[in-house]
């Protein structure tokens, strides 16, 4: 959130986890599925996500050590290096997080935090319908009760008590209660669902690693600047991360939970001559973390670009539930070793009171970027340029033609809907 401003085997574990630490997994807790096979039953789906979280995390050969807990989890999961949010700020990469859709889609306000109306487009509204219960707890007061709509669904939805809607920023320290929290609702849930036997849905967001960065006394410092902050932010979020991840082992019902961890969008750090996210689709704001420890899949990575439209399918299955009319799909086969094919990947930022419209398509290690009503392009090629430092639209016009045909195709099956009021443009300077 922003207040304004192909396969490859698991490689060894990093430093400091062994092989008999990386081995106890959850996914050994439930005997190994053949090969792009279902699992044997519905499990229980938990979804960690935390706000403004980088790709390049020590898994990924950041060299500072501030996820150790992560990182443990991570060497055991099926973890996807090229996963995509859908946007590049919370109000809107969250909606399609929670429903498979793209913001443009969906019923909504033109704000900057955005509300959305429908309750028909989430899917702990569908899940709700079929007896699976969904709970949530969350971190900033953006996630209030009518608020943002991420509600729309869920039984049981909690904050962290006594924090105030601030529109600059995130001054609060709240990982420490968060966690508490989301293991009593863990608790409650599970004791609701244990005579039927039915899953349940549990999302969590923790809220640290967003500015302001907060030092944190008792433990190590990395520095005074803005990322050396913020990596203390990440080891302070890891570490009430990982005890919770300690609370849900002990439970009885952990042999038949999938854990999934992600990140709402990332982080600039003066890449771009930009700080913190939102208003475009740079790589450091919408290639994200995106992992799973689940029941009888072995660990391995996957290099295929995926997105978080593909979350609401693969929650779907795994809880043993049907939804419909989603973009994404199902990853349910991969996690458990069928090939990932590859697709193109759509990134969505709509206009809104402090956005101009944004739109992406990524396309194996191309990545396009159409700016405002698609009035002009750029072209990037991922895997010789990271940093998207040179614009090919002009330079590659082989490329730069056949991808935005694919941009075109797939904007005309986009069924984009307008934004109902927002705050006027004009007061949008206010909020900087």
């Amino acid at each position: 959130m922003v207040l304004l401003a192909s396969c490859s085997k698991r490689p060894p574990p990093p430093d400091g986890v062994g092989a008999a630490d990386a081995s106890s997994t959850s996914a050994e807790l439930a005997p190994e599925a053949d090969a792009g096979s279902a699992p044997a039953r519905p499990m229980n789906v938990v979804l960690l996500t935390i706000d403004s979280l980088r790709a390049d995390m020590p898994w990924a050969g950041y060299p500072r050590p501030i996820a150790p807990r992560l990182t443990e989890l991570h060497a055991r999961s099926v973890a996807y290096t090229r996963a995509y949010a859908t946007s590049s700020f919370t109000s809107k990469s969250v909606a399609g997080l929670l429903t498979g859709r793209l913001p443009s889609e969906l019923a909504r306000t033109g704000s900057f935090f955005t509300k959305y109306l429908d309750p028909k487009d989430f899917l702990c509204t569908t899940l709700g319908a079929e007896g699976i219960p969904c709970v949530g707890g969350h971190a900033h007061a953006y996630f209030g009760k009518g608020q943002s709509g991420f509600e729309h669904g869920f039984g049981t939805w909690r904050l962290v008590p006594n924090i105030p809607f601030d529109y600059q920023t995130d001054p609060y320290v709240t990982s420490d209660k968060l966690t508490p929290l989301a293991m009593e609702m863990l608790t409650d849930v599970a004791r609701t669902t244990e005579a039927s036997s039915r899953p349940f849905f549990a999302w969590f967001h923790y809220m640290d690693p967003h500015d302001e960065y907060k030092p944190h006394p008792g433990q190590p410092t990395f520095g005074t600047r803005a990322r050396d902050l913020y990596d203390g932010e990440v080891l302070f979020t890891d570490t009430w991360v990982g005890k919770l991840l300690d609370f849900i082992e002990s439970q009885p019902w952990a042999t038949r939970t999938a854990i999934v961890v992600t990140a709402d969008h990332g982080e600039a750090f003066g890449e771009h001559d930009m700080t913190r996210h939102a208003h475009e689709l740079w790589e450091e704001l919408v290639h994200v973390p995106m992992f799973f420890v689940v029941p009888g899949a072995a660990p391995r990575t996957i290099d295929t670009p995926r997105a978080h439209l593909d979350l609401v399918p693969t929650f779907a299955e795994l809880l043993g539930a049907k939804v419909e009319g989603r973009r994404g799909k199902s990853l349910v086969s991969e996690l458990y070793g069928a090939p990932a094919e590859p697709r193109d990947v759509l990134l969505d930022l709509p206009e809104d009171d402090y956005n101009e419209r944004r739109r992406g398509l990524v396309h194996g290690t191309w990545k396009l970027v159409a700016r405002g009503s698609d009035v002009r392009f750029s072209l990037f090629d991922l895997e010789a340029d990271p940093k998207e430092s040179e614009d090919l639209f002009w330079k590659r016009r082989d490329v730069a033609e056949d991808m935005r045909q694919r941009y075109r195709e797939a904007s005309k099956a986009l069924d984009a809907k307008e934004p109902r009021g927002g705050i006027p443009r004009k007061d949008a300077g206010a909020r900087r």
